[in-house]
């Protein structure tokens, strides 16, 4: 009898996330010391791997290096858990005497978590991490390129999460790698909440699957180098940045964009640094293998070290080159380095003025990454303050390399792998989604006397209002 990959997904899924059902009852009713508790066990126990794990990510997927992907691990284990300590998420989280209203803290349910191969073993620590301490199970859905890692991470991570006292099923993978079950995992009537971190069309699915869900859109975050920044230390950032895991994180810096008396200054530094300025041949040669007919992003090139694209591009390059820089001035569908390129390639703007800067900015996003990351370096507060009430993004960032200063690792943000974008970008959130994403709030309101209405009502309207309320229902 031949074997049917589809239904053997689908069926696979119902049985996942009927466990995943009856572990949610059980969660349900743990106090927050043992969310806390299982939560730092998921962490601790996923900070031993991180090195195993990042190994076989690099190993299976070919993206980015084993020695990012291992600060990755660790700090989607040690750093995410230390910021969540001390914060309530069920129970009584909020008592206002003075209007008797009390917050009180309630697990959303069953979390659907979608895998990108980008970033395949600490996603699955985050997000069990962020989950289990808010209440909820969570059943992950690894990308075909990705399964045996992310398999071995939830492996472990299911592991600390029942020896610490989390039921059965609190935390699960699917094994096969088939739309089919991805599919059936976000449409069951078990599944709460979908987290879906992957693709546009992967996203897309989650948010037309009929469920709440929080995705995460394309990055494409221009880096302003403004004229009063210090210039080596902004191209050190931004090469840190691009070069982190080669690229792959959403929030790292997809341009350069500066004003002409810049331009020499920041060439001059960049190449000290490792960019290398292609000529229009070599841009046009590397250009072509960027995306694929379709205008997908090309995932021959994705994670990939600027001189291993150079050298499939057909020309070379020197032995210390970090980036490729390709000269840009249009964004658009027939410009590829003015899309989300999850490698260290760079276009590199030059505009006449700071008002041009921030228009072609908004030109850049509006065309792809609207929500997600913009990142200027500069001295002067009030360039900072004027851009921040224009630029169409979540996290606005200042003198930081953005890989970093998006997630949460170089800046005061949340530490997160999962970056909401705001409506602008078509998500449900502009968060760095943290536990409290994870939970809905159920809200206890007393009665108040006459003279203590909460918002001051006169007493005549509140029985007139009253009447009318009553008279509807019948």
């Amino acid at each position: 009898m031949e074997f049917d990959k589809d239904l053997a997904a689908r069926q696979e899924a119902r049985a996942v996330l009927r466990e995943a059902k009856q572990a949610q009852r059980i969660l349900a009713d743990l106090p927050q010391e043992k969310l806390d508790a299982i939560a730092e066990a998921i962490a601790k126990a996923f900070a031993k791997e991180a090195v195993l794990l990042a190994e076989l990510a690099v190993k299976e997927t070919g993206f980015g290096n084993v020695e990012d992907k291992t600060i990755k691990n660790r700090f989607a284990s040690e750093t995410v858990v230390e910021a969540i300590r001390g914060i309530k998420t069920v129970g009584l989280l909020r008592e206002d005497r003075e209007k008797r209203v009390w917050e009180i803290g309630i697990p959303v349910g069953v979390i659907a978590a979608i895998v990108p191969s980008t970033n395949p073993t600490s996603t699955v620590c985050y997000k069990a991490v962020i989950a289990l301490k808010a209440g909820n199970p969570i059943v992950f859905s690894p990308h075909p390129k990705a399964i045996v890692c992310t398999r071995k991470a939830a492996q472990i991570v299911a592991e600390a999460a029942e020896a610490a006292g989390a039921p059965k099923g609190s935390v699960a993978c699917l094994s096969i790698p088939a739309l089919a079950g991805c599919q059936e995992l976000m449409s069951a009537p078990e599944t709460r909440l979908i987290l879906a971190t992957g693709g546009p069309a992967m996203v897309k699915a989650a948010y037309s699957s009929g469920k709440p869900a929080i995705g995460v859109g394309a990055g494409n975050g221009p880096a302003y180098i403004h004229h009063t920044a210090d210039v080596a230390k902004a191209i050190a950032c931004i090469v840190r940045s691009k070069t982190f895991d080669n690229g792959t994180v959403c929030a790292s810096e997809q341009s350069i964009i500066v004003e002409k008396p810049m331009e020499a200054a920041v060439l001059e530094e960049g190449k000290r640094q490792g960019l290398y300025f292609m000529n229009p041949e070599e841009a046009g040669r590397l250009g072509k293998l960027l995306f694929r007919p379709n205008g997908s992003l090309n995932p021959e090139i994705v994670g990939k070290t600027a001189i291993y694209l150079a050298e499939k591009a057909g020309f070379s390059v020197p032995k210390t080159t970090k980036i490729l820089v390709a000269r840009e001035q249009e964004a658009g569908p027939s410009r590829p380095y003015s899309m989300e390129k999850l490698c260290p390639v760079l276009a590199f703007y030059v505009m006449d003025s700071e008002e041009a800067v921030l228009r072609k900015c908004i030109e850049i996003l509006d065309h792809e990454g609207s929500g997600h990351t913009f990142a200027m370096h500069a001295e002067d507060e009030a360039v900072v303050r004027r851009f921040a009430a224009k630029i169409p993004v979540s996290r606005f960032l200042v003198n930081t390399p953005a890989a970093l200063g998006g997630i949460g690792a170089s800046t005061g943000l949340f530490p997160a792998l999962t970056l909401g974008c705001g409506a602008v970008g078509g998500s449900s959130s502009s968060n760095n989604i943290s536990p409290l994403d994870l939970i809905n709030i159920r809200r206890v309101a007393w009665g108040v006397g006459k003279k203590e209405h909460a918002a001051g009502m006169d007493e005549a309207l509140l029985e007139a209002l009253t009447k009318k309320i009553l008279e509807r229902l019948g």
